[in-house]
């Protein structure tokens, strides 16, 4: 399984783009991004998750065959030395090559609506599925962003996603509440500290990916490339409120906060009432 019940998986983000809002330009070229795929697994990433698509907010689409031409050899590369690997796409045909070539996983932020094939991709290779929640598309997510109940809609909405996957017979299933994904900074919190509810409800293991994002920029004035500290913290807060997975550009730093957490989580659980 990519997240078993045993652990708290560590999933490393290698962004093979040259636009992704943290890292990109650094590891466009295969052999760097390889590199840097050991690198994760070595600092303690159980999953290294490989993007060949920015999915900032803004971000401009690009073709299918440009993000294999960017993730399969790494796919390939990584999967042959045994190290566990997800591919993060909203595309069937780019998820397909990514299964082909030893990928373990498909991550769609799109929670299988940009392209519903790729649900039918993922069954016919027995591959497990991280759906996130995302209303829209990257490149305008953020424009006109509206929530009644945030914690509610997403849990309805994720379900819905789950259910359709099932449909399709994908058996091994993630949810992700999309942190920072056509979502404010109010939204993201109220997500964070809904999590017990949120994981309860749709009674499959919840990844969480809070890294770097731009809300933590918000709360501390921290620009992205010095946001390892809030990321962390916001890590194992989700840790502690049920989080299976997370999503992390730092994964030594991550490692450390969520083996506290977790540890907090576990004495939480066996306290006498």
């Amino acid at each position: 399984m990519i997240v078993p019940g045993d652990r708290v998986t560590l999933v490393g983000i290698l962004n093979t783009t040259p636009d992704s809002f943290s890292d990109g330009g650094r590891f466009e070229d295969a052999e760097a991004a390889v590199a840097r795929g050991r690198e994760l697994a070595t600092q303690g990433a159980h999953v290294v998750d490989v993007g060949g698509e920015s999915t900032r907010p803004g971000a401009r689409e690009v073709s299918a065959e440009v993000e294999i031409g960017r993730t399969r050899p790494v796919v390939a590369a990584l999967a042959a030395e045994g190290i566990a690997v997800s591919l993060d796409t909203r595309k069937a045909a780019v998820a397909e090559a990514a299964l082909a070539a030893g990928a373990a996983a498909v991550n769609d932020v799109s929670g299988g609506r940009h392209d519903p094939k790729l649900l039918e991709v993922t069954a016919a290779a027995g591959a497990a599925l991280i759906l996130g929640h995302l209303r829209g598309e990257p490149a305008g997510m953020q424009d006109a962003v509206a929530f009644d109940d945030v914690l509610a809609e997403v849990i309805d909405e994720l379900g819905a996603s789950l259910e359709r996957a099932r449909r399709a017979g994908v058996s091994e299933l993630v949810a992700d509440p999309g942190i920072g994904f056509g979502k404010h900074a109010e939204h993201n919190l109220a997500l964070l500290a809904g999590l017990t509810r949120l994981k309860r409800a749709l009674g499959v293991p919840v990844l969480v990916g809070v890294s770097r994002k731009s809300f933590l920029g918000q709360l501390t004035g921290s620009p992205v490339e010095d946001r390892d500290l809030e990321s962390h913290a916001a890590a194992a807060v989700a840790v502690f409120a049920g989080a299976d997975a997370v999503r992390v550009h730092d994964v030594a730093g991550a490692a450390r906060a969520v083996a506290v957490a977790g540890a907090l989580r576990g004495a939480a659980g066996n306290a006498t009432p």
